[in-house]
């Protein structure tokens, strides 16, 4: 199976305008190559013209990288170092040297003003770059900018080259997955649509399959003795996992890297025997989301998530409130939260197990259950579902979107998935995020947010940020202290 998270391969250019010394970028920008250690290509072309452009980008190019970080050691030429990032396939980071490694006399770069134009003529010839938040430092301040550019670099490359894959139409009593894929297309990003006969067609001839026993292994190994409720059913999700997997490597076409976005009711497990949230759940352990419920923009930002993480991630509903009484017994005086910060994070069963409670186990999808099958019925084709409490720890919750209006748009939340049992069924945890209420009225509701958000597992903030910025989305919502308000709030409240 082809690797679906980009690798990294940074490499650095050094400008220098002509009217400085060329050397001073060149020492410069070796003491960046020391400072960050291993992994950084170190570009020998000093880049003072255009004919150094061209040769420098060549020789980056030729030594495998895929993300660059232009260097102003000092100044800089405006021109030639903006035309880096038009002839270079991949993201690109301007940062510039700090003084205090010479004297000002000889030793003065200037380069705190350079990215003052430099920014001018990226901006000129509308090309997209990743400037941090003060791009001006030491070479060792420099080193840390280049690893906090190397998870946006990962998504950034991830997206250019991402296909998602979908099966069947989005469900009509869940129509706020339904959203325009032009959004899509203009971050670069591939679709292809198909119908859930498609797959239906597909999985029946992996019947027989001779891969199946091993999946089977494989999945007993990872649930255990405790949490292989269902023994017969294996053979029949190992047959679904390798359908999707086969799908992905013969349908990515010209894209390198693969998000899927499925409908998974009701008709699924009439049809296939099972749900599929368990076999879900370990391809996103994988790297490779599948989206419930057709949500591609889920599946976007699950991949996105991925990316930046460099971890697994998951997509749960925005799902019910915190009862009062849960509250106040278990989590009031025990963690600086209030009531209406926090909620439960919910989805049927499809969070890798690698990110729950270690009694998470195969069960069945209850309220499927009460719909499709007898009443008081033992569960049978409504039985897959990974189910459990999330495991506690920081989390990100976010989602990049396209509205009604074809424009994309975005939020970021960090918080933390509390210790606390949520006493409930499907994979689901009780998640803290500091003034929730307020950001679930004045950005969830008041922008139309649907209810499905990406679950990142760790405190990734800055990093979607700045994915987002390099986007071009111009609206990224977050969860603002009380102190600032929201444009829409009622200051008398």
């Amino acid at each position: 199976m082809f690797s679906n998270i980009p690798n990294v391969v940074p490499g650095i250019i050094a400008v220098s305008r002509d009217c400085f010394p060329v050397d001073l970028s060149a020492r410069r920008r070796k003491a960046i190559v020391s400072a960050f250690g291993e992994g950084l290509y170190e570009c020998p072309v000093t880049v003072e013209n255009e004919k150094d452009m061209l040769a420098a980008v060549s020789d980056v190019k030729a030594a495998g990288c895929n993300a660059l970080v232009v260097f102003l050691g000092n100044f800089g030429p405006e021109t030639p170092e903006t035309l880096i990032a038009r002839n270079f396939d991949g993201p690109c980071m301007f940062v510039a040297a700090a003084e205090g490694d010479g004297d000002l006399m000889n030793g003065r770069g200037d380069a705190f003003c350079g990215m003052l134009n430099c920014s001018y003529n990226l901006g000129m010839r509308r090309l997209r770059a990743y400037i941090p938040e003060y791009p001006v430092g030491t070479a060792e301040e420099i080193a840390k900018m280049i690893s906090e550019f190397i998870p946006v670099a990962r998504a950034i490359i991830g997206v250019s080259s991402l296909k998602i894959i979908t099966f069947g139409p989005r469900p009509q009593d869940f129509f706020a997955c339904n959203a325009p894929i032009r959004g899509l297309y203009e971050l670069g990003v591939e679709v292809e649509e198909n119908s859930e006969l498609d797959l239906l067609v597909s999985y029946r001839a992996h019947e027989n399959d001779g891969r199946i026993p091993a999946v089977c292994a494989d999945m007993a190994n990872e649930l255990g003795i405790s949490g292989n409720n269902y023994p017969d059913l294996l053979p029949r999700m190992a047959q679904f996992e390798l359908t999707l997997l086969d799908w992905a490597e013969e349908h990515k076409g010209s894209r390198r890297y693969i998000a899927f976005a499925d409908k998974c009711w009701p008709a699924f497990p009439r049809q296939f025997g099972f749900e599929p949230c368990y076999v879900n759940s370990r391809l996103a352990s994988r790297g490779i989301p599948v989206a419930c419920e057709v949500d591609i923009y889920g599946a976007l930002s699950e991949y996105i998530g991925a990316c930046v993480s460099n971890d697994a991630v998951t997509l749960l509903d925005i799902n019910n409130s915190v009862p009062k009484s849960l509250f106040d017994e278990k989590i009031a005086g025990k963690f600086s939260c209030t009531l209406t910060d926090t909620f439960m994070g919910f989805h049927c069963g499809n969070t890798p197990s690698c990110k729950m409670c270690s009694d998470r186990a195969v069960k069945y999808q209850l309220i499927q259950h009460r719909l499709l099958e007898p009443r008081d019925s033992e569960p049978d084709f409504t039985r897959g579902t990974l189910e459990g409490d999330i495991a506690a720890g920081d989390i990100t919750f976010f989602r990049l979107q396209c509205d009604s209006e074809g424009a994309l748009r975005s939020y970021i939340a960090e918080g933390e998935v509390l210790p606390v049992p949520t006493g409930s069924f499907g994979g689901i945890g009780i998640f803290a995020i500091p003034e929730m209420g307020r950001f679930y009225r004045h950005v969830l509701i008041e922008k139309r947010y649907p209810h499905h958000g990406a679950v990142a597992f760790s405190h990734c903030g800055k990093s979607l940020f700045n994915v987002f910025r390099y986007f071009g989305i111009e609206d990224i919502s977050y969860n603002r202290p009380r102190f600032i308000p929201y444009p829409t709030e009622n200051p008398f409240a």
